[in-house]
């Protein structure tokens, strides 16, 4: 498999490279700052690295072209300023389009999963402030996909945590995972096997460490 990989140069793309190689897969590792991923250690025919941003069209494409599905864990400031996690999905979708890539797995916040009425959480007066900004940026690249003829799951992680994969976690369905926290490795290796195993396809899903 070939899978393009968007956020690449985050705590969270990083993990999903690392998951991505261990099964083998062949792995196109797409960002603007991409040197720090030029690893000696990684230099092989079973890995690339794509110079690019992600709200540039031709860019998105070269990268997704040819490719069997694509994990996104775009990042950004948090006070809303920043559009990247929004309309840099929108032109990945816009990409997957045009090139056929159908499957897609991207990561999003808890906020975006329903509540107990079927609303977004982050809708509830006791969502947390700070985090309104940064899960309105969630909420519409969620509604991006929603609406998109993929086959898309989105990932609504609570605080994730810079630690490697145990294995320690659970997933639901459009409810929150068994924690508020996650390591990024796990949330890396739930990420990579969802992308292959389609179990959650059309969802939402919650996750968290037990």
């Amino acid at each position: 498999m070939t899978v393009t990989i968007f956020g690449a140069t985050g705590m969270v793309g990083k993990q999903l490279i690392t998951h991505c190689l261990a099964k083998g897969w062949q792995v196109r590792a797409f960002g603007r700052n991409v040197e720090s991923l030029i690893d000696k250690d990684l230099q092989s025919g079973q890995f690339e690295v794509i110079k690019g941003y992600v709200l540039d069209e031709h860019d998105v494409r070269h990268a997704i072209g040819g490719a069997d599905a694509v994990l996104s864990a775009l990042g950004g400031a948090f006070d809303g300023t920043d559009k990247t996690r929004s309309l840099g999905i929108k032109n990945i979708i816009g990409q997957m389009l045009a090139t056929g890539v159908q499957r897609i797995v991207a990561l999003g916040g808890l906020g975006v999963l329903p509540d107990a009425e079927g609303k977004f959480r982050l809708e509830s007066p006791d969502y947390p402030q700070q985090y309104l900004p940064v899960g309105l940026e969630h909420k519409q690249a969620y509604l991006y996909l929603e609406n998109a003829p993929l086959q898309w799951t989105f990932v609504c992680a609570p605080d994730i945590l810079p630690a490697d994969a145990d294995g320690k976690f659970g997933v639901a369905a459009e409810q929150p995972g068994p924690s508020f926290a996650i390591n990024a490795g796990n949330l890396a290796q739930f990420m990579v096997e969802e992308l292959e195993r389609k179990q959650y396809v059309h969802h939402r899903v919650g996750i968290g460490n037990r």
